[in-house]
């Protein structure tokens, strides 16, 4: 006979059970309404990072949950609390990131008077999420937290929203733990991979695009051991670049915003299409026109965790419901045909990338060119160093000139959510204090989450910021330049000096304007052993690493 389980609060069993899950670390914006849980967490081995913004404490769950596979956690209070973590929450579902988002509620006699701060959750995030819902007594809460790992964890893996009505965290209850969730795994069964081995054999271009989540360091060993038995063209999805190391002889570039013409031309002429993970949506197919919908005409075999993925866009030859992790094991049973057609075109790919990769290449008006930054950053980061960003044009540079070695290396929203960088890189450094990890920002995104800049001061988390200032909303300004040319309105920013952001809340700041001057400041910044941000203006006509406001301006009119 076990021994009853002691008498405890809510908030004591909530924090038990996330122990009892694996949970290392939290990510919070404190709130009256979980006071319950802040207390159970003062004597508990789980480790807190108190953020300046919901937003921003959601971002680095998230981040949490992309690094590690588990899910990310964050508590936010109820109401605007609730409704500020909502960017992180879509870039969860989209980027289909594991992620528990624990909210405070008002007390359950209360509901439905519209009681201060009271809101719906399930109404709210009923289409963020993969699931929400509400404690009604202290004594389901092992039950309930056990499902929500499960649920954000399986399959596609998402977010989980669970409301804390505040009067049920005091409550008390007698209720033993749950066991620790495990995840669940698919497998590929072994005919499917006797037919991936004929059509291979039967194929004259085959092409593999890899993306989504659910994978694992030996996952990309393997399938980069397979490309390279098979000399396999492999291109990755949408930030999705730590999928097949960039320095792999079969790597042939990304599927993001401005591709390689060369890499679409040669997808467009495959034969058989190897589809591992992603859903290749709006931005990896460029905007639904690389297949076919709903009858690609190439081949088209697509493996991912779960099945109501499978022919939901596009209709495969071969479904295999499956984890890119599971797969990749799966695949080492695979034996190549004795000849290879494909191969001479797989190294003129490989050399396409390397060319239009090239930084040096690249020349844009100013004295400070992110074509200089990117060669610099090259020569000085180390092959594993974690890079993030937000969305504008500046994460052009970084997805298209940083060769991404590392399965973990790339921290980015494939939502395109603005303001992703500086909490990603936050919870990364915390997560992995000994990896070098740098945000690339842009002026406007810097400032969607840059309060958190005093998250990374307060735990002493010296991530770098470099910080891409051109006085104004890019990408939008580009769109505008494109549709209305010289009609400039709403897009134009004025900026403080970042640099001096930086001192004042305690980290490292310098201002870089030449290209000469940069990777002294890099050094310092570095041997700083601060947070730091390096302020970097660029002329506002560098645009893209292509074309220039004016060149958009004169470009012909229909």
């Amino acid at each position: 006979m076990t021994d009853a389980p002691r008498p405890r609060t809510g908030g004591q069993i909530l924090v038990d059970q996330l122990a009892r899950h694996g949970v290392g670390d939290i990510f919070c914006v404190p709130g009256e309404s979980y006071l319950a849980v802040l207390d159970a967490l003062h004597d508990a081995a789980i480790r807190l990072t108190v953020c300046r913004q919901e937003g921003g404490a959601a971002m680095m769950a998230e981040a949490h949950g992309k690094l590690t596979g588990r899910p990310g956690i964050c508590f936010v209070t109820r109401g605007p609390g609730a409704t500020n973590a909502a960017p992180g929450l879509h870039i969860a579902r989209q980027d289909s990131t594991p992620m528990i988002l624990f909210v405070g509620q008002i007390e359950r006699a209360a509901r439905e008077r519209e009681a201060f701060q009271e809101l719906d959750y399930r109404a709210v995030f009923g289409t963020i999420a993969k699931w929400v819902t509400e404690v009604d007594s202290a004594d389901r809460l092992p039950e309930l937290i056990a499902r929500a790992f499960h649920v954000a964890t399986a399959g596609r893996p998402g977010p989980v929203v669970i409301a804390l009505p505040e009067d049920m965290l005091t409550e008390t209850a007698s209720v033993p733990d749950a066991p620790a969730f495990r995840p669940v795994e698919t497998h590929p069964a072994l005919a499917q991979m006797v037919a991936l081995q004929n059509m291979l054999a039967q194929a004259e271009k085959p092409f593999a695009i890899l993306g989504g989540s659910r994978w694992s360091a030996e996952a990309v060993r393997r399938f980069a051991r397979f490309a390279d038995l098979f000399s396999l063209p492999v291109a990755c999805s949408f930030r999705r670049q730590g999928t097949i190391p960039a320095d792999h002889r079969c790597y042939a570039g990304d599927l993001g915003l401005g591709v390689n013409p060369k890499l679409l031309a040669r997808i467009k002429e495959a034969d058989l299409l190897l589809l591992v993970g992603g859903r290749l949506s709006e931005i990896p197919s460029q905007g639904y026109t690389l297949l076919d919908i709903p009858g690609p005409r190439q081949t088209l075999v697509h493996v991912h965790p779960d099945p109501e993925e499978l022919g939901r866009v596009y209709s495969p030859a071969l479904a295999i419901n499956a984890s890119p992790t599971a797969f990749a094991a799966a695949i080492e049973t695979v034996q190549p045909p004795r000849a290879l057609p494909w191969a001479a075109g797989t190294a003129a790919l490989h050399a396409d990338y390397l060319t239009w990769s090239d930084p040096t290449r690249i020349t844009t008006p100013g004295t400070l060119q992110l074509g200089g930054v990117m060669a610099h950053l090259r020569e000085a980061l180390p092959a594993d160093a974690i890079l993030c960003n937000g969305a504008g044009n500046f994460a052009t540079w970084v997805h298209r000139f940083w060769p991404f070695r590392a399965h973990d290396g790339q921290l980015a929203p494939t939502s395109g959510s603005m303001g992703y960088g500086v909490p990603a890189a936050i919870g990364a450094k915390r997560l992995l204090p000994e990896r070098t990890v740098v945000a690339v920002s842009g002026d406007g995104d810097f400032l969607m989450n840059g309060q958190d800049f005093a998250t990374a001061v307060q735990y002493d988390l010296p991530v770098i910021i470099i910080l891409v200032d051109n006085g104004m909303y890019g990408t939008i300004r580009m769109h505008q330049e494109r549709e209305y040319p010289g009609r400039v309105s709403g897009t134009a920013l004025r900026n403080p000096d970042f640099a001096a952001y930086a001192k004042a809340f305690g980290g490292y700041g310098e201002r870089v304007e030449r290209n000469e001057d940069f990777p002294a400041a890099l050094a310092r910044a570095i041997a700083s052993g601060l947070p730091a941000i390096l302020h970097c203006p660029i002329d506002p006509e560098a645009i893209t690493p292509t074309t220039t406001i004016q060149a958009l301006r004169n470009r012909p009119r229909p």
